[in-house]
């Protein structure tokens, strides 16, 4: 599996051009490979996309990948808080409390 395979297939996925991240801790088993997905924004993401040969050539799966908690991910990929401490906080809406991001 090429590394402009991973990385097309990742874009996809997360909706981000392909300059927005970068893919490290690869590892290759059999027609899968895993990978972490780290956004310029900080955020870390686990993926993993598949791979075969056919006959109409090298076929790759789309990516799957989910976001890392902050709990799950390495202290080097933890990002602080992102809301300043003072001023009010967003109005929760729905959108917003189905994301997890409302107090």
């Amino acid at each position: 599996m090429t590394d402009d395979a991973i990385v097309t297939s990742t874009s996809r996925a997360l909706g981000l051009p392909p300059q927005a991240f970068t893919i490290s801790n690869r590892a290759d088993s059999g027609v899968q490979t895993t990978f972490q997905a780290r956004t310029d924004g900080g955020r870390v993401y686990s993926c993993y996309v598949e791979g075969s040969v056919s006959v109409v050539g090298r076929v790759v799966s789309d990516a799957i990948c989910q976001e890392m908690r902050q709990s799950d991910a390495p202290a080097s990929a933890r990002r602080p808080a992102t809301r300043p401490a003072t001023g009010p906080a967003p109005a929760c809406n729905a959108l917003l409390r189905a994301a997890g991001r409302c107090s």
